[in-house]
C-alpha cells in the first residue's frame, strides 16, 4: 500500500481556493461561565498553516487575575511563545480561596515546540485533558508518538491524552482512518475537528463528502467509547450461546 504523503513545510498554497468563512475569535479574553474561567493570554503562530486563521504576529497579553479553580486557556499555540514555560510553571503556584487550580489547554499542543520541560511543567501545574495536534499526514506518526511518550513519562495516563485531527480537509478520510488505528495502539482518545471551524451536525462537505464525514464521526465516537470503557459499552450481550458440538473435538475446548 502506498501511503499518502503530505509535506507540511510549504502548504500555504493548498487552501487558496477555499476561504475560511466561520467567525474567528481574536484578541485578549477573560470570561467566566458556569464556574470555569476562560482566558487567552497570547496570540499568533509562526506556522501559518493553510487551514488556520491565526495571525502570524506574536502578541502576549499577559495573565489576568485568576478567580476560579477551573481555568481553560484558548490560546492557539501557547508553546511557541517565549514566556510560555515560565508562565505555565507560575500557574501551578496560584491558589483561589486557598485551593489549587486545575487548567486545560483547549487547542492541540504543537509537537514542534514540545519537549520534556513543557511536559513536566504541565503536569506539575495540574493541566488536565492534554491534547496533541496531528493535523497533517501519517508521516508525523513518530512525532506524535514521541509527544505521547513524554506525557506518559511525567505521569499522564493514556486516558488523559487526546489527539486532535482535522477532518474535511486535504488530509484524506483514508489517511485519517490510519491515524485512528495508531491511536488505538497508543490507547488515546481522538478529538475530531472539522475544517472551517464547523461542528456536527452542521458540517458541510468541503474536501470530504457527506458519507465520509458521517462515517468518520461515527468511528471517532466508537473509538473514544472503547478507550474510555475498555469495552464496547453499546454491545450489551455478556454471555454467548453455547457452541455447537463438533465431532472429534474434546469438550473442554468448546
Amino acid at each position: 500500500m502506498v501511503r499518502e504523503w503530505l509535506d507540511c513545510t510549504n502548504l500555504h498554497h493548498l487552501a487558496k481556493e477555499v476561504t475560511l468563512t466561520k467567525p474567528y475569535d481574536f484578541g485578549e479574553k477573560n470570561i467566566t461561565k458556569d464556574g470555569i474561567q476562560v482566558i487567552r493570554i497570547s496570540e499568533g503562530c509562526p506556522n501559518q498553516c493553510p487551514y488556520c486563521a491565526e495571525p502570524s504576529k506574536i502578541k502576549w497579553f499577559g495573565v489576568p487575575e485568576i478567580t476560579s479553580n477551573k481555568v481553560r486557556l484558548v490560546d492557539m499555540n501557547l508553546l511557541c511563545k517565549q514566556q510560555a514555560l515560565e508562565t505555565i510553571k507560575e500557574f501551578g503556584e496560584k491558589l483561589v480561596n486557598d485551593k489549587v487550580i486545575y487548567y486545560e489547554l483547549t487547542c492541540g499542543i504543537d509537537f514542534r515546540f514540545f519537549n520534556y520541560e513543557f511536559a513536566k511543567a504541565l503536569k506539575n501545574s495540574r493541566f488536565k485533558r492534554i491534547r496533541i495536534a496531528w493535523d497533517f499526514g501519517f508521516e508525523h506518526q513518530y512525532k506524535v508518538s514521541d509527544a505521547i511518550k513524554l506525557l506518559e513519562k511525567v505521569g499522564y495516563r493514556p486516558n488523559d491524552i487526546m489527539v486532535f485531527m482535522i477532518a474535511n480537509w486535504r488530509v484524506s478520510y483514508e489517511v485519517c482512518k490510519e491515524k485512528m488505528d495508531l491511536c488505538k495502539v497508543w490507547n488515546v482518545k481522538i478529538g475530531d475537528c472539522y475544517y472551517d471551524n464547523q461542528t456536527f451536525p452542521n458540517v458541510k462537505p468541503i474536501f470530504w463528502d457527506t458519507l465520509h464525514l458521517v462515517d468518520f464521526r461515527r468511528r471517532i465516537r466508537k473509538h473514544n467509547q472503547e478507550v474510555n470503557f475498555k469495552i464496547d459499552p453499546e454491545f450489551k450481550q455478556r454471555s454467548l450461546p453455547p457452541l455447537p458440538k463438533v465431532s472429534g473435538i474434546r469438550e473442554e475446548f468448546l
